[in-house]
């Protein structure tokens, strides 16, 4: 389908996961090279849930280079790296270990520290790969959505949605299980070069109304990079309400 100009992004209305995912893959891929080609690395944040595991399908059966790719989360839960409840566990199941991706590569959370100290020595993790004061633009954020319209650990009504600087914070009281999370803030997310919500299934199908319908306050919505680009990749079921389809 192609791309329907929106003033909040690109639309995109896909039959089905499988289809969502073949689309990620290509667009991935394609802008992994153009990074490549651009500054010798490509620079990836990812997130949790349904939209990983997408993304690991896609990935594990793709011929890349993967020593150029740099890979970020978005955000990520203060817990052992080995437990399920991992965000970077999921990937190394699904991805990491099945192409044997360097380790070297992937920027983990530090676990063994309290959760405000993990989210400054995350800053320093990003720093390594984006050095000086610059907020670093990502090639390519891949977020997900809640029905409740968070996105990477940034919930309705929390004050870390008010951060301007800082490019990682820690959440002590996450409203969803487990309670403490460190996450990529605004500023970082709208530096992104390019940005691609997956967002699937009936659950979500009010709340993608009300983000790309209305003028929403949901953290969602507050996702606008300010030069790059803003997409929106949706299966038929949580596209069904909307108007202009």
């Amino acid at each position: 389908l192609s791309p329907a100009e929106m003033a909040k992004g690109h639309l995109h209305i896909l039959n089905n996961t499988d289809e969502i995912q073949k689309y990620l893959t290509d667009k991935v891929l394609e802008i992994a090279d153009k990074a490549v080609q651009d500054h010798g690395f490509f620079s990836i944040g990812i997130s949790g849930g349904s939209v990983a595991k997408i993304l690991c399908r896609g990935l594990v059966e793709s011929i890349v280079d993967w020593t150029k790719w740099r890979v970020f989360f978005c955000d990520e839960r203060h817990v052992p790296l080995d437990i399920a409840e991992s965000t970077y566990n999921l990937y190394n199941t699904e991805w990491f270990k099945k192409i044997d991706f360097p380790d070297e590569h992937v920027f983990k959370i530090n676990p063994d520290v309290n959760v405000d100290d993990a989210a400054e020595d995350y800053i320093a993790k990003i720093r390594t790969v984006f050095p000086g004061d610059a907020i670093p633009s990502l090639d390519f954020v891949l977020l997900g959505m809640g029905p409740d319209g968070h996105t990477c650990s940034l919930f309705p009504g929390h004050p870390g949605l008010k951060e301007t600087s800082k490019l990682v914070i820690p959440i002590p009281d996450s409203p969803k299980p487990p309670p403490r999370r460190i996450t990529l803030t605004f500023p970082v997310l709208n530096a992104a070069k390019h940005v691609y919500f997956i967002v699937t299934g009936r659950s979500k199908v009010d709340t993608i109304k009300e983000i790309l319908e209305t003028d929403s306050p949901l953290p969602a919505a507050q996702v606008h990079p300010v030069s790059g680009e803003l997409h929106w990749l949706l299966d038929t079921e949580a596209a069904d309400k909307l108007t202009n389809k």
